[in-house]
């Protein structure tokens, strides 16, 4: 069949729409449907980047070398700050956000590569999941609960207010370097040192490595709340 017929008017010759205009309209319907489910959002560091982040979503961050501080709230949003030695490169960082639903990637890039002088602070609902990749520099996260994926070439990763008992399985590993976990009475420097430590009645998993440099376990024996 040609077209569909759309109706007759009284006195006129009935009018026919091509399906192909049809089947058009209905994916441009979709494509507009799918862009408002997925808020995304852009800033260049110095400006201030908020949007809304659900409690216990999973946060995917993809960044440039940097100093990343990642700290939980009792605020279902996300909210990103950055600040930068470099006067006049500001501009060249770029921090993106997207999210749909319960998955939401942040991205870190442009600028020169002087690792100490980017500093980024994210704050995110303190029940979050967090995967974290990074080739150089420092993560810092305190006080959030979920699963924790972090993967550095060469850094340092710190990890506080961790609650082991909410910890199903912990897998802590360096090249070379060290790996320190008090909450665990752990200490292990060297190459190829590595931590394992399961609670079957966790709730999270998390798994920290780092090539060559250092990785830091600290809190308490509790439960978060």
């Amino acid at each position: 069949m040609a077209g569909v017929e759309a109706g007759t008017f009284a006195g006129q010759a009935s009018y026919r729409i091509p399906m192909k205009g049809l089947c058009f309209a209905a994916s441009v319907a979709m494509l507009a449907c799918t862009a408002a489910g997925l808020a995304q959002t852009q800033v260049s560091c110095g400006s201030i980047l908020d949007a809304p982040l659900r409690s216990r979503a999973s946060l995917n961050i993809d960044s440039r070398p940097a100093g990343l501080e990642i700290v939980g709230t009792d605020r279902e949003t996300i909210h990103v700050t950055c600040t930068y030695d470099d006067r006049g490169d500001e501009e060249d960082v770029r921090i993106r956000f997207a999210g749909a639903g319960d998955n939401a990637k942040l991205t870190i890039s442009g600028g020169t590569l002087h690792t100490n002088n980017l500093k980024i602070h994210i704050e995110v609902p303190r029940r979050t999941s967090v995967r974290v990749r990074m080739s150089a520099g420092q993560v810092t996260m305190d006080d959030v609960a979920g699963d924790k994926d972090v993967e550095l070439t060469a850094g340092q990763i710190s990890l506080r207010g961790l609650h082991t008992r909410d910890y199903r399985r912990v897998d802590a590993s360096v090249d070379v370097g060290q790996v320190s976990a008090p909450v665990y009475g752990a200490d292990k420097g060297g190459f190829f040192r590595s931590f394992t430590k399961s609670q079957p009645d966790g709730e999270y998993l998390l798994r920290a490595h780092v090539t060559t440099g250092q990785i830091e376990l600290e809190g308490s024996g509790e439960t978060a709340q």
